[in-house]
């Protein structure tokens, strides 16, 4: 029989981490069909591709995207696929679109996504026809799925589905032993079907929106730890894996992951907590981070923390950008829908001694480093601050910076658009966090903060990273932080070994999912973001654009990118991705 792709003369990974080598990968119907030293039989095969000087490895996974309301309209996910990236993890940050009814789903998705309720909420009311683990799959199966599609159950979704928002969102409420019995037995549902496991959130500035439980945080952060704790034992029956965000204001609050995660006197349960960083704001949280790593998996936890393999940038508009909820004067603003409210607000003279007072605390824990001279002006209707951080600014008009910023967004509103990077600065560091064989590289948030950041190229950035430490040992400037045959194992066959999964590598007999590309498309900013439409969606977001690095992408055996371009066919036709189960 011919083959129905063979793929000729690239470096091959396997996604083990084995050492590469020049092979041939001859596919056929779906899977790798032989991969040998040796030329292949050409004869019929209806796409040959020289892969000279390139190189071939399994698709890349993305376990930390919130694609979920993206993926009933635009199956394609081709913003990842381009990327290379052949299967993706929805469900994550307690957020799923299972259980819950539709504005239920909406709400408690769309604020803290930042993706627009007047986009998502139609979609739901339009396609949400299932309430069940196992409908859900039934409908993801209807759809021509790009990519493959893994998922978590999210706790927040699946506390609202049970208890109604109103009482998942009170804290004095705790559910009954029959609505604690109806989430055992979902939970149940999801993981017979082959759902990875449970998401939960405790991080408290992540709220809810809708007119209904307004700005109240996520139904998964008023739960008692005992709930949680139930769910978990079915986890652990299952072997599947808990995803959890600890509360960034309470450090201390890491110790109950940590004690599920160990097990005592159970067994211990597989743990992903986001996200381990470097932030600029607190720098300590870095060796703290890495030292309940050390705790939990010396004492027979199976812990990861998720790491970012690239600088944490982030752009917002005005002051719509979710750091600010994490103290209480921006969560005040934050808070008030209406602008003349808000722009009220922001005037108010006792409010900006707040604002003024919260901004001077260098202690307390936060994501953001509270430092508007770190902060770059990117468009502005007064060109003359263009280009220009917030203090520079302030220091030429004799004002404090943070009057400065509130005038300025009183006058412009989200017509200030600015960035800064709050993390991951540190090359040295990051070095060291990601070479860790215990995190989990990941945490792109893909399909979600639409406006505020893009990784969707992430594990691109992650095979730089190592080429870069690989180029400066070759010219002696110091060590490399790992081979790139390692590096390619972290993206694939390493996070598939982990969620028990049936992808990331490309031996005889696998799913041919297949990545093809030219490593001299390294040599350009893969930080760099612009703007391209949502699909469907009639907006547009920041992506990723990296022109002569990704050449080919397989999916299913089928050609998803061929020669840079998407196939038009994706998202369209079914044959590419599938529901990739839990084994």
């Amino acid at each position: 029989m011919a083959f129905d792709i063979i793929i000729k003369n690239g470096r091959y990974f396997d996604g083990t981490g084995a050492a590469s080598s020049i092979k041939n990968i001859g596919i056929r119907d779906g899977r790798i069909s032989q991969v040998c030293s040796e030329s292949l039989d050409e004869n019929g095969c209806r796409n040959v591709i020289d892969a000279k000087n390139q190189w071939v490895m399994p698709g890349f996974i993305d376990t930390h995207t919130h694609y979920d309301s993206e993926l009933m309209v635009s199956p394609s996910l081709s913003e990842s696929v381009r990327h290379g990236v052949t299967t993706v993890l929805v469900g994550s940050c307690s957020l799923s679109m299972v259980c819950s009814d539709a504005e239920d789903a909406s709400d408690i998705f769309t604020r803290v996504e930042t993706v627009p309720r007047e986009k998502v909420l139609p979609i739901l009311q339009k396609k949400k026809t299932w309430s069940t683990p196992k409908q859900w799959l039934e409908f993801v199966e209807t759809l021509p799925l790009g990519p493959n599609v893994m998922s978590f159950l999210g706790h927040s979704d699946l506390r609202t589905a049970v208890m109604g928002l109103s009482r998942a969102t009170d804290r004095a409420i705790k559910p009954t032993e029959t609505e604690m019995k109806k989430m055992e037995g979902l939970l149940d549902e999801a993981l017979q079907n082959g759902f990875l496991g449970l998401s939960t959130m405790c991080l408290k500035w992540d709220k809810v929106d809708g007119d209904r439980e307004w700005s109240k945080s996520l139904p998964s952060t008023y739960a008692h730890w005992k709930e949680v704790s139930r769910l978990n034992n079915l986890l652990r029956r299952y072997d599947r894996v808990h995803q959890g965000a600890p509360n960034a204001a309470n450090a201390l609050q890491i110790n109950e992951y940590m004690r599920e995660c160990i097990g005592i006197f159970k067994k211990r349960l597989k743990t992903t907590l986001i996200s381990r960083m470097d932030l600029k704001g607190s720098a300590y949280l870095t060796q703290l981070t890495n030292l309940a790593a050390k705790v939990a998996n010396f004492f027979g936890g199976d812990f990861r923390w998720q790491v970012l393999p690239t600088p944490f940038t982030v752009y917002a508009d005005g002051i719509d950008v979710v750091f600010f909820e994490e103290f209480g004067a921006g969560e005040m603003a934050l808070d008030l829908k209406n602008q003349v409210q808000r722009n009220s607000l922001l005037k108010d003279e006792s409010y900006r001694r707040q604002f003024r007072k919260f901004y001077g605390e260098k202690l307390s824990p936060r994501v953001w480093q509270r430092d508007f001279g770190d902060a770059i002006i990117l468009d502005c209707p007064d060109q003359t601050i263009v280009g220009k951080n917030f203090e520079e600014v302030a220091k030429k008009r004799n004002v404090h910076v943070v009057d400065l910023f509130l005038d300025l967004v009183v006058e412009y509103g989200t017509k200030l658009r600015w960035y800064t990077t709050v993390g991951n600065h540190r090359k040295h560091v990051l070095k060291n966090m990601v070479k860790d064989k215990k995190s989990l590289i990941t945490f792109s948030d893909a399909g979600a903060h639409i406006r505020n950041m893009a990784f969707y190229n992430l594990p691109l950035r992650m095979l730089k990273l190592v080429k870069e430490s690989l180029d400066e040992e070759q010219e002696g400037k110091g060590k490399s932080i790992m081979t790139m045959e390692q590096a390619v194992h972290r993206m694939t066959g390493d996070q598939a070994n982990w969620f028990n999964v049936d992808a990331g590598r490309i031996h005889e007999g696998d799913r041919a999912d297949v990545v093809v590309i030219d490593p001299t498309g390294f040599d350009q900013n893969l930080e760099q973001v612009s703007w391209d439409e949502m699909e469907n969606f009639g907006l547009d977001r920041l992506v990723n654009r990296n022109p002569g690095l990704v050449k080919h992408v397989v999916i299913n055996g089928k050609l998803a990118v061929e020669n840079e371009q998407i196939s038009e066919n994706l998202g369209k036709q079914k044959g590419f991705g599938a529901f990739l189960p839990a084994h």
